[in-house]
C-alpha cells in the first residue's frame, strides 16, 4: 500500500512551527513527514531555516507514531559524516522504530558557508559514497578510525546508539547514486515520478527497499489564490533541477527565478483547491513505482491544507498498491555514472 507523508518545510516555517504541524499531521492521517535540513532558505521571502536536530527532538517528544526522517541531509561539507552519524543516532533513539535519516549530495547554498570550494558533481557522489561509509562504520558501535579520500576519523566512538540503527534514504536521480541508494542505502528518495529510476533502484537493490517521493503543492481555496502564492512563496518550483545545487545564495535563486511567471512556476506543481489535481500528481508517483509519497503545502495555510487533504485525498489514495515498474538488464557502465 502507498504510505502518504507530509513535507516538514523548514525553508518556510520556524521551529515552533515545524513541531506543530508535525503533530497535525500525525492527526490527520499522515504515516510519516520529511523535514528539510537548510542552513539558507532558498530565497529571503521564504523567511526559516531553523537547525533540524533541535527541531526533531522537539518533534519526538509531540508525535507518537509518526515516522519522520531528513529530507535530505547532506553529510559531506558543512557537517562531517562522523556528526550526522551521532546525530542521526540520537534521533533514532527519541524516535525508536520512527526515524529515518535521509541523505543526498547537498547544494552550494547550504555547504559554502565555512568556505569550502564546492566541488564538481562526481566529486560530490565519491564525497557521499565515502561518508556513508563512515556512517555506518560509526553505528557498528566501538571505537573506529578511517582515513579516506575526502574524511579522517580518529578514535571516534558514539556511545548512544540505537539497536538497530535507523533505515538511510538516499536521494538519486543518475544512475551511480540510484546504485548507491539501491546498495549503500536502504531507500530511495526522488522529487520526479521517473519509473526508469525507480526500476534501476529496484534491480540493483535485490531486495525490497522503499522508494520515497516529494511533491510540491499549493492548495487554496481558489486555484488562482494557489498560483499567486506559489510564484511568490516557491519560485524555485519553476527552475530546472540541474540549477538548485549549483547556485550560491538565496540572492542569486531570487534571480534566476526573477524571470519566471506563475504559469511557469506552476506548471509542476499540484495547484488549486480541486482533489483530482492533487490526487492526480501522487498517483503519477505511485505508477512510477514509488511507495511512500510526501506532499508540501506552499504557504501559510497548512491548517487549510490538512483539512482539504484529511476529507478530500488521504481516503483516495492510501489504498493504491505500488507497483515496482518491470526488470531490464543493465551494463555495468551504468555504475560509473552520477
Amino acid at each position: 500500500m502507498v504510505a502518504l507523508g507530509y513535507h516538514l518545510s523548514s525553508e518556510e516555517h520556524g521551529p515552533e512551527d515545524l513541531v506543530r504541524y508535525a503533530a497535525r499531521a500525525e492527526e490527520v492521517g499522515f504515516e510519516f513527514a520529511l523535514i528539510s535540513d537548510q542552513f539558507h532558505p532558498w530565497t529571503r521571502r521564504q523567511g526559516h531555516s531553523p537547525f533540524v536536530r533541535g527541531v526533531l527532538g522537539a518533534i519526538a517528544q509531540a508525535t507518537r507514531r509518526l515516522r519522520v526522517g531528513t529530507g535530505v541531509t547532506a553529510p559531506i561539507i558543512r557537517m562531517h559524516p562522523a556528526v550526522v552519524a551521532h546525530a542521526a543516532a540520537t534521533a533514532a533513539l527519541l524516535m525508536p522504530g520512527r526515524f529515518f535519516l535521509g541523505v543526498g549530495a547537498g547544494e552550494h547554498l547550504n555547504e559554502h558557508i565555512l568556505g569550502d570550494p564546492w566541488p564538481p558533481p562526481s566529486t560530490r557522489v565519491d564525497m557521499l559514497e565515502e561518508a556513508l561509509g563512515v556512517i555506518r562504520l560509526l553505528w557498528q558501535g566501538g571505537s573506529h578510525d578511517h582515513e579516506g579520500a575526502h574524511y579522517r576519523v580518529e578514535d571516534a566512538r558514539i556511545f548512544d546508539l540505537p539497536d538497530p540503527p535507523p533505515p538511510i534514504v538516499v536521494a538519486a536521480a543518475g544512475k551511480r547514486t540510484t546504485r548507491i541508494a539501491a546498495e549503500l542505502g536502504d531507500g530511495l528518495l526522488s522529487v520526479a515520478p521517473d519509473a526508469e529510476v525507480v526500476r534501476r533502484f529496484r534491480e540493483k537493490a535485490g531486495t525490497y527497499k522503499p522508494a520515497y517521493a516529494k511533491i510540491t503543492a499549493c492548495w487554496a481555496p481558489e486555484e488562482a489564490e494557489a498560483r499567486r502564492i506559489a510564484h511568490e512563496v516557491w519560485p524555485v518550483g519553476g527552475l530546472p533541477g540541474r540549477l538548485m545545487p549549483e547556485l550560491r545564495v538565496p540572492e542569486d535563486f531570487e534571480a534566476a527565478t526573477s524571470v519566471l511567471d506563475e504559469g511557469q512556476v506552476a506548471a509542476g506543481l499540484a495547484i488549486g483547491p480541486d482533489p483530482d489535481t492533487h490526487v492526480g500528481a501522487i498517483e503519477g508517483f505511485v505508477r512510477a513505482g514509488f511507495d511512500h509519497v510526501a506532499v508540501h503545502q506552499i504557504g501559510p495555510d497548512q491548517e487549510g491544507f490538512f483539512d482539504f487533504y484529511r476529507r478530500e485525498v488521504i481516503p483516495r489514495v492510501t489504498h493504491h498498491q505500488a507497483v515496482p515498474p518491470p526488470r531490464r538488464e543493465e551494463s555495468d557502465a551504468d555504475h560509473h555514472r552520477t
